[in-house]
């Protein structure tokens, strides 16, 4: 999100240390009709986060958990333009279909845009220098997307004169401030919350969430479907190879603390379906440890493997950053692994933008890592390991 997973605080890169992904094939690009798809209605199976119920042509959208610790959630009624507008509730808010712009503000859905062919939609970013998609830089050199400055503080003004048809946030907390202004200006907002999914492919399954908006469900089906595919395909020839674990550790030290993901934590379970033993995998928590020091070197000093060191580009980096760190076995082994092998155009992380969408490419990464004959030809894509 310019959050955890977004153009992001070293805090937050910390968090996001498992997260992310791409693809190399060209995909097709569908144009919308501006017409509902017949038979739209796309089953969900892994995303928690969000339900749909078709009321003839219009769509109940409801995100259930839109921050972590939520005990409500948001409805949005979509309606096709022109047409009649159901009966519904004082709290539902009223979206018009499909939609011809947008103004997103995470680089995680971006991908979805350019994944279903609606890029050209977006016209409002914060912070556009975050951005990696070639597609999206082209329209932001070509002045097609306005820059809205930072995302807690957006340039309202610039976002009003642009009066896009929704504006697609996410929240990592209760205050609702900054939408509702926005919504004070008769711009729907629209939540995302599927940096809360424990699933990989639940994150990825948001897809469909996006293609909601322009009555795109079926190509949304079958992107996922193949992503879907690929994932566990990966993920059996790892079950069926039986190989020992290595011991993973993650994270790096921030503010005198370490933070490492919980057990049943979307990163932990990533790793396990890669075949690798995360230390703090057996912890029930599906948020996020603050450790200290010496209770984390304690549990993984002799460790295999060291993936996710924020935004340090080398070992010397790393040292030169705590020298406590060299006391790690992975450490002194060279078994460190960043996930910033590639970064975009002005410098934003590729990984971060395009990780949820695209797990199996990271699953993939992380066989590499921890299997390399599994996939011996196979070349890191998102990882690179310190030199």
């Amino acid at each position: 999100m310019i959050e955890i997973f977004y153009n992001c605080s070293m805090r937050q890169i910390i968090i996001l240390s498992f997260c992310c992904i791409l693809i190399s094939c060209e995909k097709k690009k569908t144009a919308s009709s501006g017409r509902a798809e017949s038979n739209q209605q796309s089953p969900i199976h892994y995303a928690e986060g969000f339900t749909v119920q078709y009321q003839g042509k219009n769509k109940l959208v409801e995100v259930k958990y839109p921050f972590q610790g939520a005990t409500t959630g948001y409805k949005y009624l979509l309606v096709q333009k022109g047409g009649p507008i159901a009966k519904h509730d004082s709290d539902v808010k009223v979206i018009s279909i499909p939609l011809t712009s947008i103004v997103c503000t995470s680089t995680t859905h971006l991908p979805l845009l350019d994944y279903l062919g609606e890029s050209e939609k977006l016209i409002g970013f914060p912070s556009t220098d975050y951005i990696s998609s070639e597609k999206i830089r082209r329209r932001i050199d070509e002045g097609q997307v306005t820059d809205l400055g930072r995302d807690e503080g957006m340039n309202l003004e610039r976002l009003a004169m642009l009066k896009p048809g929704m504006v697609m946030g996410y929240s990592m907390g209760s205050d609702y401030g900054q939408f509702k202004k926005i919504e004070e200006l008769h711009i729907p907002v629209v939540i995302n919350a599927e940096y809360l999914e424990k699933h990989p492919l639940g994150r990825a399954e948001w897809i469909k969430f996006m293609a909601l908006f322009f009555n795109k469900e079926h190509q949304a089906d079958s992107i996922f479907r193949s992503i879907e595919k690929s994932y566990l395909q990966i993920k059996s020839s790892v079950d069926a190879a039986q190989l020992r674990r290595p011991t993973v550790l993650s994270g790096i030290v921030y503010s005198d603390a370490w933070f490492v993901p919980g057990g049943n934590n979307y990163a932990s379970k990533i790793l396990k379906d890669a075949g690798c033993h995360y230390l703090w995998e057996e912890n029930p928590s599906n948020g996020f440890l603050e450790l200290s020091f010496e209770s984390v070197y304690e549990k993984a000093h002799d460790v295999d493997l060291w993936i996710g060191v924020g935004n340090f580009s080398s070992m010397h980096e790393l040292e030169t950053a705590d020298h406590r760190y060299t006391r790690f076995a992975a450490f002194q082994q060279k078994k460190v692994y960043t996930f910033d092998a590639r970064r975009g155009a002005k410098g934003g992380s590729e990984y971060l933008e395009l990780g949820y969408l695209r797990p199996d490419i990271i699953l993939k990464d992380l066989v590499k890592i921890g299997h390399p004959d599994l996939l011996p030809g196979y070349d890191l894509y998102f990882h690179k390991r310190l030199e």
